[in-house]
């Protein structure tokens, strides 16, 4: 060793020195005094000790699940996952305890002795054998570090003077005084950094050998042991023979304790250090390994909706269990991709949502999420009210009419395909829509109409409403949100009276369309859209808020949000969309399942969509370049009724869904002959179709749909 090397390490040994003589002045006075004065001293060191060193430290990752326990992706700002004492192996315990604090077991966490020895035998080195502090004082100081939140309780959980070492070894007594030996070395097994980005030892042990904290060998867990001083020196991926040297360093020291036999340090010394490193644990959204999009998803309702901070998100250990169903999140990837390449400039969004609860169960879309490629995305898009969603609106409009006392029979007749509203206006043009084709019938009823998705009949309808108030509210009733960026509110459609409202001009969220049809599936209980059943702290508690109430408090559902006989009976006319060969989505239908069915192509086939419905399942599918205007090519019984079928069908192949509760006959009009369109009483909404024509924007998307349904 040089001179000037050597010289440092003395001034070391001369200021370790001084250390140790003022801990005993300072620390050994109130030992003498009797025991009546150690408690009192016990006492008041306890009394000292921060809530930082108390509580459970460290958390480590926040663990996103998905329903059936699997993980989607961590949240963390270290990578460390808590482990209990029984899940580290012994021989990574004595190693560490060996190297750094042979006498861990003797001392109350203060120990001169060890200090002066370790210093003796670095000096004789040249080189750091042994740590100096205890691993109690250890974990003091890594944990006042961790959880610094300023600049000045870093720096003071670093300072190098002798102030910082009395407050250390003041606190690790009263560490002492709190827990037991086997908890103090588990702590600082979990908090202390490793290298390679690993905090604690699973993350050790996973980072570098691919295996569990428990199943750690004899050289693994020296290797580990002595990575603690210097984890950058002596990486073993990047450094392999100091690494090694490192190693048997600790390999002897567990010799000379008698941890270990003189075979074991001769075979294994002789051999190079061996590692079998593994990526880091999945960190975020953009590392999901399912569900990238619904885990962004996930991120902004802990963060939004639940109040939960980032710094809790990333360093509070949380578990956090979703919706999630893996096969259904795969499968409709898979479908997804099958009709729309990945990064294609059409998007292809399959959302599916639980009729009752909420429950958010897949987002897919043709896109990767977060990532900055040609083909990536960081905008949810199946949440995003971007297009307009075409003829599925329609529904809307029906269940406002039989809730107004029109029944499903009632006939409309619209000769030529095209109609004139006498109620809404395209500007100062009267609103004209035509139907998709001229194959329609001149005259139907509202079942015909709905699964051949008659644009001129349900212009007609919603003028026989009078206004189109009731067909919004309904949609809001049902789970549609007007409220967001890009979208109209709800109270100027109705203001504007937008007779296009019908046809699905609407800036629409794929979600919301879900949901908004689980609502019949669900017998008219219309539920918010869930994606978190639960969120446990780092003890496995409900998290709770600032009230003390847990946060998540389960499903946000309205029962009779809609009467139930509406949505049984609308469920059963959208049956025949799918099933019927006269429906738009027949290439949705999937043998031994009922599905209700709707499809919607906006104006110019710039979006399009099909919405299926089961009393367990509700899908959206929708389609359209979220960029720029463009022709899909198709209708919604296309790529969004084949998007449905490719993911619903193997996905159904095990798993039986029910059938919709019969229609009410009143609302069919049984009994009854058909009601025929006419004049009707000019009484509260329906005053609208005896007066002048009103005023406001109707169209939006000229006069062949309104924006919104060309039928299929």
């Amino acid at each position: 060793m040089s001179t000037p090397a050597r010289s440092r390490v003395l001034v070391k040994l001369a200021t370790m020195v001084v250390v140790a003589g003022a801990l005993v002045a300072a620390l050994a006075l109130p030992v003498v005094g009797g025991a009546g004065v150690v408690a009192r001293n016990s006492a008041s060191l306890l009394d000292a000790l921060p809530v930082e060193l108390t509580d459970a430290t460290p958390a480590g990752n926040s663990r996103v699940l998905a329903a059936d326990g699997s993980l989607i992706t961590n949240f963390y700002a270290n990578n460390r996952t808590v482990v209990t004492s029984d899940q580290i192996a012994d021989v990574m315990k004595q190693a560490l305890v060996d190297i750094e604090d042979s006498r861990f077991y003797q001392h109350n966490g203060l120990d001169v002795q060890g200090t002066l020895r370790a210093a003796v035998t670095n000096v004789a080195a040249g080189s750091v054998q042994e740590g100096g502090s205890t691993l109690t004082q250890q974990l003091v100081k890594q944990t006042l570090l961790e959880t610094a939140d300023t600049a000045e309780d870093r720096q003071a959980a670093t300072e190098q003077d002798i102030g910082r070492k009395l407050r250390e070894a003041r606190l690790a007594l009263a560490l002492e005084e709190t827990y037991d030996k086997d908890e103090i070395l588990t702590r600082y097994l979990n908090i202390v950094y490793f290298g390679q980005g690993a905090y604690g030892i699973q993350a050790a042990a996973q980072k570098y050998f691919s295996v569990n904290a428990a199943d750690l060998t004899l050289p693994q867990a020296a290797m580990l042991a002595g990575l603690v001083q210097s984890p950058a020196n002596d990486d073993p991926v990047t450094n392999p023979e100091n690494a090694q040297a490192r190693r048997n360093q600790v390999l002897q020291r567990m010799f000379d304790l008698g941890h270990v036999t003189e075979a074991e340090l001769t075979e294994i010394s002789a051999q190079p250090v061996q590692v079998a490193p593994s990526p880091n644990a999945p960190n975020g959204c953009i590392d999901a390994t399912v569900g990238g999009f619904f885990c962004a998803y996930v991120a902004g309702y802990l963060t939004g909706t639940l109040g939960i901070s980032q710094e809790q998100l990333d360093n509070g250990g949380l578990t956090i269990q979703t919706t999630l169903d893996p096969q259904l999140q795969t499968l409709g990837d898979q479908a997804v991709l099958t009709t729309l390449p990945m990064g294609d400039q059409l998007a292809g969004m399959f959302t599916a949502i639980a009729p009752g609860t909420g429950h958010v169960l897949a987002m897919s879309v043709n896109r990767q999420y977060g990532c900055s490629d040609p083909q990536c995305e960081s905008v949810v898009l199946n949440t995003v009210a971007s297009k307009g969603a075409g003829s599925t609106y329609k529904v809307f409009t029906a269940a406002a009419a039989l809730e107004a006392g029109v029944p499903a029979s009632h006939v409309i007749s619209t000769p030529g395909g095209q109609y004139t509203s006498r109620v809404y206006t395209n500007g100062s043009q009267p609103y004209s829509v035509e139907n998709a084709s001229e194959n329609y019938p001149d005259t139907l009823d509202m079942v015909g109409a709905l699964v051949r998705s008659s644009n001129t009949y349900f212009l007609a309808l919603e003028d026989r409403l009078g206004s189109v108030e009731g067909p919004v509210r309904m949609a809001e009733r049902m789970g549609m949100n007007f409220d967001q960026p890009n979208q109209t509110p709800a109270d100027r459609i109705i203001a504007e009276n937008r007779g296009s409202f019908t046809l699905g001009a609407e800036a629409t969220s794929p979600l919301d369309l879900a949901n908004a049809y689980a609502t019949l599936g669900a017998q008219g209980t219309q539920c918010d859209p869930v994606p978190v059943l639960q969120v446990l702290d780092r003890n496995g508690e409900p998290l709770t808020g600032d009230d003390g109430r847990p946060l998540v408090t389960g499903d946000n559902c309205t029962p009779d949000a809609i009467p139930p006989g509406i949505a049984n009976t609308l469920a059963n006319i959208l049956v025949g969309d799918v099933a019927n060969p006269e429906g738009t989505g027949t290439r949705a239908a999937i043998a031994g399942h009922q599905i209700a069915g709707k499809t919607g192509t906006s104006q110019g086939r710039d979006s399009v969509a099909f919405v299926g419905v089961m009393p367990e399942y509700a899908v959206s599918v929708m389609v359209f370049n979220p960029k720029t205007q463009q022709d899909v090519g198709g209708y919604g019984g296309n790529m969004p009724a084949t998007i449905f079928r490719d993911a619903m069908t193997p996905y159904l192949a095990d798993k039986p869904t029910g059938t919709f509760p019969p229609s009410d006959p009143a609302l069919l009009g049984q009994g009854q002959p058909p009601s025929v369109d006419g004049p009707v009483p000019a009484t509260g909404d329906d005053a609208a179709d005896q007066a002048p024509a009103a005023t406001g924007n109707g169209n939006r998307g000229g006069n062949r749909g309104g924006g919104g349904g060309r039928g299929n």
